[in-house]
């Protein structure tokens, strides 16, 4: 049994399973998911887990050389907008339909709780050498 980290069984080895370039689209409750990537769902009550708190986590063990985002969280999700411009030096802006077209070529999607607008990134896998 894992001592730390991210316990969540599904999770942690869909992270463990990822390579340079992969994506990963970390997301709110309300995001559509596309068909296609893996789908770990940590849903379980609007607000919980927070988006916050799963992207620190996945921040924590993953290498990520670029994100990207929906430009619309700036005035709808000014917390949000907050998070990931201070996490995410290397963050994009796009339209939130570019976002989610975007999405259909992650290679996992980790589904949050959260109830706010926008709190939707699309994190790609860089490599720790």
């Amino acid at each position: 049994m894992k001592k730390g980290g991210i316990l969540n069984r599904h999770l942690s080895g869909a992270l463990a399973e990822l390579g340079h370039g992969d994506g990963v689209l970390v997301c709110d409750a309300g995001m559509p998911i596309p068909a296609g990537p893996r789908v770990v769902d940590l849903a379980f009550r609007a607000g919980v887990p927070s988006f916050a708190e799963v992207l620190d986590g996945l921040l924590a063990e993953l290498v990520v050389e670029g994100a990207t985002a929906a430009r619309e969280v700036r005035e709808a999700n000014p917390p949000a907008a907050r998070l990931l411009a201070a996490r995410l030096p290397h963050l994009d802006l796009v339209a939130h339909d570019e976002l989610k077209a975007l999405s259909a070529g992650a290679r996992l999607v980790v589904r949050t709780g959260e109830a706010r607008p926008y709190a939707n990134v699309l994190l790609r896998c860089g490599v720790f050498f």
